[in-house]
């Protein structure tokens, strides 16, 4: 009998037992409670805000940064961050985060500081405490010295906290100012980016934008057709086009979300971490001594015939890769990345395909820019040079074209980075001097065989010093002449061997050689080093 009762008293003793274990086992409530903050900060807005967002083919602030950085990467920081706006029940809502999500990841194994503006919450704008956060996040990247990069989903400043939004606009133009040419900076627009919001991503280095939902303006449609009675809607006034195409604002666009996140990745894979370091270098199977035939049959063409630059720089670059930066925006001056012997160079080159290549206002903003980018992280400057001049008309005159024409000249003048430059075609008179030319500090300058260098094109130059002549000869014999003497003045005048004889030019170069050339030239130049004149800044005619 008693090996019976025997096992049920162990076994009584054993659930006893099991029950003192679990009961000392039970998560401390502190660990709950924070287990359940950690939850709702995560979780964000109700489902049905969520789902609103979804229905504008928008992602999450959440999933945006998934795709953004490397997987399982990104850490947090703010999470808790509440408003402390009293008015309009604002604290009474306990937001966690304030609308902004903020924190460190990797990307391409680098690190990097991202924020994210959540529309789901109070319509991502941007309150006091949602300022600082993204201050801070910023100011944590200047000392950890890598890029910074905004994800932008905002209805602007909130108006419940009145002006101390329009202060937290301050913290964070102050910070883009002070990290400007020291870390990178980035801005995607995913959303809207209305009033004084626009200012924070024009003063970063690169803009982003997606078709169909983004938008940026100063004054939306409603202020606009209050004020001048003008009706337009939101996609026209300030969509990825109109910035892309017509303002300049927007560097890079793209047809969704995934597309502008992989641009963003592959942009970043040729920028340095901060102004102290040198971009990635990555070994390339693409032979140095590659020869360019291309160049060969460049030297057949008719000076005035079109061509697309964009060839060119396929044909030079390793593994022929070349990412080009405000690609819809003046268009008759080509810029963006590539890689040559496996490091990373910027190209600045002129596009005979569009106004010839000439140089304009809106070209000469666009150089100028780009350059003092790459200046200030070290990032060597390569110019192919194919330039008739500046466009002629009364447009550019009153519009400023020497004013804007002079940040060219300050800007490659400036820069103390390798500067190399080629001239493929045509080289005349004032533009061939901006392009970056020998006496303006270029290191090296090469030319092809075809190269004309002149103060103007044969044409016009026989025109103007052979006027009485061509005037004198009978009507059907003054073509002939006039192309007489043009060949003439070239020959002469306009030969690159003449400009090479005078040291403009260091050297005439074999056109299917040029890619070697141009990688030697580099790496003879890859240690220099350039006391700067003063500590100082000059005044740029901005």
């Amino acid at each position: 009998m008693s090996e019976l009762i025997e096992p049920q008293n162990n076994e009584k003793k054993d659930k006893i037992e099991s029950k003192k274990a679990k009961k000392h086992r039970e998560t401390p409530q502190k660990l709950v409670k924070f287990r359940e903050m950690s939850a709702q900060a995560a979780a964000g807005a109700s489902p049905e805000r969520i789902k609103a967002q979804k229905d504008k083919g928008k992602l999450t602030a959440r999933e945006r940064i998934s795709y953004l950085a490397d997987e399982g990467s990104f850490q947090e920081i703010g999470a808790f961050i509440e408003s402390r706006c009293t008015d309009f029940g604002i604290k009474d809502k306990h937001i966690k985060g304030d609308g902004v999500i903020t924190g460190f990841a990797r990307i391409n194994g680098r690190k990097a500081a991202i924020f994210s503006q959540d529309f789901t919450q109070l319509g991502g704008s941007l309150g006091l405490a949602h300022a600082r956060k993204i201050a801070n996040l910023m100011d944590l990247a200047l000392k950890a010295g890598c890029p910074v990069i905004g994800i932008l989903d905002s209805g602007g400043a909130r108006i419940q906290e009145g002006v101390d939004s329009l202060d937290g606009y301050g913290e964070i133009f102050y910070r883009n100012i002070k990290a400007s040419g020291v870390i990178p900076q980035l801005s995607i627009i995913v959303g809207p980016c209305a009033g004084g919001a626009v200012y924070s991503p024009a003063l970063t280095d690169f803009v982003f934008m997606v078709k169909g939902i983004s938008n940026m303006f100063v004054t939306g449609p409603a202020v606009v057709k209050a004020a001048t009675g003008e009706n337009i809607d939101a996609e026209t006034l300030g969509g990825a086009k109109a910035h892309s195409s017509k303002s300049g604002v927007c560097h890079f666009v793209a047809n969704s979300e995934q597309d502008c996140y992989r641009q963003v990745r592959e942009l970043l894979s040729f920028l340095p971490s901060n102004s102290a370091e040198k971009a990635p270098a990555f070994a390339s199977s693409d032979p140095v001594e590659r020869k360019i035939p291309l160049l060969e049959r460049l030297c057949e063409i008719d000076p005035k015939k079109p061509y697309r630059i964009h060839h060119i720089i396929w044909w030079l670059a390793d593994d022929h890769r070349f990412l080009e930066v405000h690609g819809e925006f003046a268009k008759n001056v080509v810029v963006g990345f590539i890689r040559l012997g496996g490091e990373v160079v910027g190209v600045v080159a002129n596009n005979p395909a569009h106004m010839a290549g000439a140089l304009d206002i809106d070209s000469s903003d666009k150089a100028a820019r780009f350059i003092r980018f790459l200046n200030n992280f070290n990032i060597p400057i390569l110019t192919l040079v194919d330039v008739p001049g500046y466009w002629p008309g009364t447009a550019q005159e009153h519009g400023g074209i020497i004013r804007h024409g002079a940040k060219l000249l300050y800007a490659y003048a400036e820069a103390t980075v390798p500067k190399v430059s080629l001239i493929l075609r045509k080289a005349y008179g004032g533009a061939y001097i901006a392009m970056n030319s020998k006496y303006m500090g270029s290191d090296m300058n090469f030319a092809l065989p075809s190269a004309e260098i002149a103060v103007m094109g044969p044409m016009g130059a026989v025109e103007i010093l052979y006027s009485k002549q061509i005037k004198d000869a009978k009507p059907e014999e003054q073509a002939q002449i006039k192309a007489k003497l043009a060949q003439e003045y070239s020959d002469k005048f306009a030969s690159p061997y003449q400009t090479a004889s005078t040291g403009s030019i260091d050297e005439v170069i074999e056109p299917s050689e040029a890619r070697q050339k141009l990688i030697e030239a580099f790496r003879f130049l890859k240690d220099k080093k350039v006391q700067p004149h003063s500590n100082k800044k000059g005044n740029i005619p901005l």
